[in-house]
């Protein structure tokens, strides 16, 4: 005969997945599953329900409250918030209205993009930080670049634009297109 209650051990394992409540798509219980982006809920019985929800809500911040300000899409005031990106201005009735405010002109490089001859290149940055070059014709047309775009023609090969790179020669213009080696100096 054992010394141990198994009995204790079971108990805890059913209250610490109805701690979590059910799920409110099959009625099941939901427990914390762990995924690429971190921990979430989701329902036990996956994959025939697939309801999963966030541990974190939301995570930003309002700092400020801008007086006199009101949100184009819901006439809420605009406050400015931290996020994982740093610091933005945004509507404060933020999940009913995803409104965010943004300066494109200190975006803009005034270069046509290459390809689509329609859009304009414009400064993005990915979720790691690093600026990138894209068509602002996105989804139609979705070229880009990773250097800084020069509206200039290639004399070689005859594509829209060239890139400009810093390296030990000092600031190098090339063209973007990997079957043309053109590259010159720039006097700086």
């Amino acid at each position: 005969m054992s010394k141990i209650d198994q009995s204790l051990f079971a108990a805890g394992d059913r209250a610490s997945e109805q701690a979590f409540g059910n799920c409110p798509t099959c009625e099941a219980a939901l427990a914390i599953r762990h995924g690429k982006s971190g921990p979430f809920l989701g329902c036990v019985t996956y994959p025939k329900c697939d309801f999963t929800k966030p541990l974190k809500e939301y995570e930003n911040a309002d700092l400020k409250v801008i007086e006199g300000s009101s949100c184009p899409l819901c006439e809420h005031e605009l406050v400015i918030k931290k996020g994982r990106y740093g610091m933005f201005i945004g509507c404060s009735d933020f999940p009913q209205c995803h409104y965010i405010q943004t300066d494109d002109k200190a975006e803009d490089t005034q270069v046509a993009c290459p390809s689509c001859k329609s859009g304009q290149l414009k400064k993005r940055a990915n979720k790691f930080g690093k600026s990138f070059f894209a068509c602002n014709a996105y989804p139609s047309c979705k070229y880009l670049l990773n250097l800084p775009p020069v509206a200039e023609t290639c004399p070689d090969c005859g594509w829209g634009i060239l890139q400009k790179r810093t390296s030990n020669e000092g600031q190098i213009v090339s063209c973007p297109q990997k079957d043309c080696g053109y590259s010159r100096t720039v006097d700086s």
